[in-house]
C-alpha cells in the first residue's frame, strides 16, 4: 500500500512561525511534524509515498530527499494553483492503485490511527475515513453516521449534528477518484474533498474510525504545542551529548550529540534537547518542552512546555512558558514571558480584527524568526510578535505585532 501526503498549503494562519519555513517543516518533539506522519505510516509497512508541494516545497524536497535516510521511497507532486482539496488528491491518481493513504499534513498522525484504519478495511473493506470526538465541531466537518458507516459531512454548520469531525486522515480505493471527476465548484470556487467523500458514501459503503488516543488538527500556531504534548508521549531517553556533574534528570530526557548539560541544570521530561545546544549551569527546563538545534538556555532560565526553534537562546534570568520562539530568537537577560492571566480565563488572540480562544488557560508568546528583545523586557500573555522585530529595553509587549515592529 502506498500514501499520499497533502502538504501544499502556505500556512498562513501560523504565522510568524512560517514566515521562512514551509508548515510541515515546524518542528514538534524532535522533528519536523510531517516526519512524524510519515514514520507512523512506515510502521504499519508503508514505505512509499507522494508529498504534494507548493509553497516552499523546495526546502520540503531538500530536507526529505528521496526518504532514503527514513528508510522511505518519496516522490514529489507539485501543486502550483490550488483549488481545493478534491483538486489536490486528484494529483494522486496516476501513481495510487488500489486502496491507498490520504494524509493532511497539518493533523497529527499516531500510528495506532494507522493500524486501526487498516484493521477496519481488513474487516469491511471499502474506503475508511478518520473520524475525532472534540468539543467545539463547528470549525470542523462534521460527520454524520450510522453504526460504524458514513452517511454525509457537512462543513463548518452553524449547529452540529454531533461532535465527531473528519480527521483528515483517508484510507481511499480507487472509487474515490470517480467521484472527483463529478464534483462540482463550491460556492467557494474551489473542489471540495468532503463533497466528493458524501458523493461516495451515496453509492458505496464508506466505513469510519474513531480516533481515541489523540488527535489535533494544527491550524494555529498555539496549536504546535499542543502536538508537541502528544507527541513528546513517545519519547526514549537517550544521552548522546556532554552531561556534567550536578546535573539532575528525572523522567525520559534526550540529549542530542553534541549538546552540553552544565552543572545544575534541573532536567524533567518528556523532554529534548537538540545538537550542539547549550544549556546551564543553574537551570530548569520542565515536561513536554523541545529546545533545536544549537539553543542556549542559560543561568537562572526556567523553560515550561515550550518549542525553542534552532538557534534560539533564553540566556540569562528568563522564564518561557507555553511559549514557541522562532529561530535565532533571542532574549535579553530579564525577560520574562507571562503565560497565565490574572483571572485564568482562557487566553484570547486578535486575529484578522476579531478576538479567537486559544482553548488554552496557559499560553505565553509566540515569537517569529530573528526577534531581539531586550534586558527586563515582558512580554504579556497570548501576544504574537512578528519576524525581524526587536523590542527595547524594559519595554511591555502585548497583542499582535507585526514583521519587522520596532518597539523602544
Amino acid at each position: 500500500m502506498k500514501a499520499f501526503i497533502l502538504a501544499a498549503g502556505e500556512g498562513t494562519r501560523m504565522r510568524p512561525l512560517t514566515a521562512n519555513i514551509a508548515k510541515p517543516l515546524l518542528p514538534v518533539a524532535g522533528r519536523p511534524f510531517l516526519e512524524h506522519s510519515l514514520l507512523a505510516l512506515r510502521e504499519h509497512g508503508i514505505q512509499e509515498m507522494t508529498l504534494l508541494v507548493g509553497w516552499q516545497g523546495n526546502r520540503v524536497r531538500s530536507y526529505f530527499g528521496n526518504g532514503e535516510s527514513l528508510f522511505l521511497r518519496l516522490h514529489y507532486e507539485e501543486q502550483e494553483r490550488r483549488e481545493g482539496t478534491a483538486q489536490a488528491v486528484s494529483f494522486a491518481k496516476p501513481t495510487m492503485e488500489g486502496p491507498f493513504f490520504c494524509v493532511n499534513g497539518d493533523v497529527v498522525v499516531r500510528p495506532s490511527t494507522i493500524g486501526g484504519m487498516l484493521k477496519v478495511h481488513r474487516e469491511q473493506g471499502g474506503s475508511v475515513v478518520a473520524l475525532a470526538r472534540v468539543e467545539d465541531p463547528t470549525p470542523y466537518g462534521v460527520a454524520e453516521i450510522e453504526g460504524t458507516h458514513l452517511v454525509h459531512i457537512e462543513e463548518k454548520p452553524a449547529k452540529a449534528a454531533t461532535n465527531l469531525v473528519n480527521a483528515g486522515i483517508y484510507l481511499f480505493e480507487d472509487s474515490i477518484f470517480r467521484e472527483i471527476e463529478k464534483t462540482p465548484r463550491s460556492p467557494r470556487g474551489e473542489y471540495e474533498l468532503t463533497e466528493a467523500i458524501n458523493r461516495l458514501a451515496k453509492v458505496e459503503k464508506v466505513s469510519t474510525f474513531l480516533i481515541e488516543d489523540g488527535w489535533l488538527d494544527v491550524s494555529h500556531p498555539w496549536d504546535l504545542l499542543e502536538a508537541n504534548e502528544i507527541l513528546m508521549k513517545d519519547l526514549v531517553a537517550r544521552q548522546e551529548g556532554e552531561v556534567e556533574e550536578g546535573v539532575r534528570i528525572k523522567g525520559p530526557v534526550l540529549v542530542r550529540k553534541g549538546a552540553v548539560i552544565r552543572s545544575g541544570a534541573y532536567l524533567e521530561g518528556p523532554l529534548y534537547i537538540g545538537e550542539g545546544s547549550e544549556i546551564g549551569p543553574n537551570c530548569y527546563l520542565r515536561p513536554s518542552s523541545f529546545v533545536g538545534r544549537g539553543c542556549k538556555v542559560g543561568a537562572a532560565t526556567e523553560v515550561k512546555n515550550s518549542i525553542l526553534m534552532d538557534g534560539a537562546h533564553a540566556p540569562h534570568h528568563n522564564y518561557v512558558g507555553d511559549s514557541i520562539l522562532g529561530e535565532r530568537v533571542n532574549l535579553g537577560s530579564g525577560t520574562k514571558i507571562a503565560n497565565l492571566r490574572l483571572d485564568e480565563a482562557n487566553v484570547r488572540v486578535e486575529l484578522k480584527g476579531r478576538l479567537t480562544d486559544t482553548k488554552r488557560r496557559k499560553f505565553g508568546a509566540i515569537i517569529g524568526d530573528d526577534t531581539k528583545v531586550g534586558i527586563n523586557a515582558s512580554i504579556d500573555v497570548g501576544t504574537i510578535i512578528g519576524e525581524n522585530s526587536k523590542l527595547g529595553p524594559g519595554v511591555i509587549a502585548r497583542g499582535v505585532l507585526a514583521p519587522g515592529t520596532r518597539l523602544f
